[in-house]
């Protein structure tokens, strides 16, 4: 075993392989491992853990450098993450996976849409350590500036302490040149409101652009991602893979007989 040999990352996101973020990701991390970047086509916002069952899905090589290897693929995010596994990897076991940089916040609710943390949660279904990077705005040039350390620290240490199985980390970024520090927190409870804005085409019909207002439920609980990055901060949310409510799950034992 080459113990001097880097480890193998890989990168993937739902912004489509050009984004900015993907790039900045790529160039700050790009002395930390051999990077396997496979990404979407274009923007695949909102695809969650969805993959192509009924597609045939293509592989086109953008750039092979040093430790560093971009492919594109027509596919969803998870799909990246699939073919990335099977048919790049070569047989070699990554040592984590990485979402992102994401254009937007993927905070509270948003990480059961987003296809960023669709990334995250396959690599953790593989028993890879597995992260997602977010920030909070949509801004195709946003300045990625100042996650440059954390993006760096945080990494180093999912590589050299890993995750335990079943858990992947949902990381997200304010809109600040200076953070506060970083703060792990829970999931805050909110809900997207007004989501269909009905327009009428000009040939007469209807047609509906999903849109909507997200409203912070708890806004004064000061344990949440959405408090951390209201307040300046870094949140990183530790996540679940194992949806069982455990709670539930004791409190409905006498659902259970036998016929």
């Amino acid at each position: 075993m080459d113990t001097n040999k880097k480890p193998l990352i890989i990168i993937s996101n739902d912004d489509g392989f050009r984004a900015k973020g993907i790039n900045f990701l790529i160039d700050s991390l790009r002395d930390m491992g051999r990077l396997l970047v496979c990404a979407p086509d274009g923007a695949r916002s909102g695809y969650s853990c969805a993959f192509s069952a009924d597609t045939p899905l293509r592989l086109t090589l953008q750039r092979r450098d040093n430790d560093l290897e971009i492919w594109s693929a027509n596919g969803t995010p998870v799909d990246c993450v699939k073919l990335a596994f099977d048919c790049l990897c070569h047989g070699e076991r990554p040592a984590m996976v990485i979402g992102g940089i994401n254009h937007g916040d993927n905070a509270s609710i948003n990480s059961h849409y987003s296809g960023t943390m669709g990334v995250t949660k396959e690599g953790c279904l593989k028993h890879v350590p597995s992260v997602a990077f977010s920030i909070c705005t949509h801004d195709s040039d946003a300045d990625f500036s100042p996650l440059r350390p954390y993006l760096r620290e945080i990494t180093a240490r999912v590589l050299k302490e890993g995750l335990p199985q079943g858990l992947c980390l949902n990381v997200n970024f304010p809109v600040m040149e200076k953070f506060k520090g970083v703060r792990v927190c829970r999931m805050a409870t909110g809900q997207w409101q007004n989501e269909c804005e009905t327009m009428r085409h000009p040939r007469g019909h209807e047609y509906y652009w999903l849109v909507g207002n997200y409203t912070n439920e708890e806004p004064q609980a000061d344990d949440t991602d959405n408090y951390a990055l209201t307040h300046g901060y870094v949140a990183i949310t530790p996540t679940t893979i194992d949806v069982t409510h455990y709670e539930a799950l004791r409190c409905m034992n006498d659902w259970q007989y036998d016929n």
